[in-house]
């Protein structure tokens, strides 16, 4: 069912500059074999722009790897940053939104 975890890690290290606490992971995997039980694999993205973007494929293209070794990925798309623009104020490319343009910019997100 599951590639080695070795095996997997080195796919998972495809592309990646660094992994945080990589011990820990080659752990999970290891885990995830020996239970027969595949990781869940969240990320979070704020629909604080219609469109996903260049910006995302990175992300996106991790979480394929993940979900072509076999584990469970979870798209979630939050709606905080949205209702608050850009926390540090610093931008204004990300103004708060209202909530009817958040569940607009969600249902593009899924479509996508």
């Amino acid at each position: 069912m599951f590639k080695p975890a070795k095996q997997q890690l080195e796919i998972i290290r495809r592309g990646a500059v660094e992994i945080l606490i990589e011990d820990d992971l080659l752990k999970k995997l290891e885990r995830s074999i020996k239970t027969g039980k595949p990781l869940k694999i969240k990320a979070g993205f704020d629909p604080t722009a219609p469109d996903l973007h260049l910006g995302h494929t990175v992300l996106i293209q991790k979480l394929r790897q993940f979900q072509q070794l076999g584990h469970r990925v979870m798209f979630l798309i939050g709606d905080f940053t949205g209702r608050i623009g850009d926390p540090t104020g610093a931008s204004e490319t990300r103004p708060p939104l209202t909530p009817e343009q958040i569940n607009e910019n969600a249902a593009t997100y899924k479509e996508q």
